[in-house]
């Protein structure tokens, strides 16, 4: 049902930049949103996992620096059938980690110094787990694709307002040109909203299948639930230096925190239905 439901919002997601472009010029309107998006794409599928490890100061181990945690990462690897990723430790106290990579002959996985030091070893295995799932079934790029069509949405939208102001879209009947006029500005306020709430429910769709396929690599669906219970808890009184929302969906769980109407907005499920599921998983 979560690949079902991420099929859906990818396609919702096309729809939008279709009709989007549609509305600034036709089909040549849409013919250049479709390759802006694609340009956006192509740059953050090449590029994306370097330039989120250098933001975080991230510091590729050896087996030699770091032998628990890599022979870790390996025997994890083996059992998912996946080549080697490289491994990095992050240099904050905040316990979290992530995995980023075109592809899984292209992956690297990345931990916290604060999740080394707060997790058991059964509970790293599982965040591991977690992680390399998500390498397995591609999520770092289904959810650049999604965050990329949510961005270009966002830049014609700005397009479609800036038009709307210099009179783009006006006829010659003063009546129907101040009906396209609300008519684009409403399109380039909602549809960059709506497309926004769609990629983040595409993160939300992965972690869940990220939660399930990790816990089924590892084989302790109640490791991986303990250790979210922990990463939350610490989480908040530890919070992670420099974490955006731009990098916030490839975290195991949630570096920005919110409530109420912002859980729209939030890249991961609530954490209390995550480990809900995994405990329903070890019975």
């Amino acid at each position: 049902m979560n690949r079902l439901k991420t099929t859906i919002l990818l396609s919702l997601l096309t729809l939008l930049m279709v009709l989007m472009g549609s509305a600034i010029g036709g089909k040549n309107g849409m013919i250049l949103a479709f390759l802006m998006a694609l340009a956006m794409n192509f740059f953050s599928y090449w590029f994306s996992d370097r330039i989120v490890l250098r933001m975080y100061g991230a510091r590729e181990v050896s087996a030699a620096e770091a032998p628990e945690f890599y022979g870790l990462v390996a025997r994890l690897a083996g059992k998912a059938g996946l080549p080697m990723p490289r491994v990095y430790i992050i240099p904050d106290d905040s316990p979290n980690a992530f995995a980023t990579g075109r592809n899984p002959n292209h992956a690297a996985v990345a931990a916290t110094e604060g999740i080394l030091r707060i997790l058991t070893a059964e509970e790293l295995e599982g965040v591991m787990a977690h992680e390399l799932a998500h390498v397995r079934n591609r999520d770092i790029l289904v959810g650049t694709i999604a965050a990329t069509f949510a961005g270009a949405i966002a830049m014609v939208g700005n397009m479609i307002q800036w038009g709307a102001m210099f009179g783009m879209g006006r006829g010659d009947d003063e009546d129907q040109g101040a009906g396209g006029l609300v008519a684009s500005l409403v399109m380039a306020i909602v549809f960059p909203m709506a497309a926004m709430l769609i990629q983040m429910a595409v993160s939300r769709s992965r972690e869940y299948l990220a939660d399930e396929a990790g816990a089924r690599i590892c084989g302790q669906p109640l490791a991986l639930a303990n250790a979210l219970r922990k990463l939350h808890s610490v989480g908040r009184m530890i919070p992670m230096q420099g974490a955006g929302p731009a990098s916030a969906h490839l975290f195991i769980v949630n570096p920005l925190s919110g409530g109420g109407l912002v859980s729209l907005f939030s890249t991961h499920p609530p954490m209390e239905e995550r480990i809900a599921r995994l405990e329903a998983m070890s019975r």
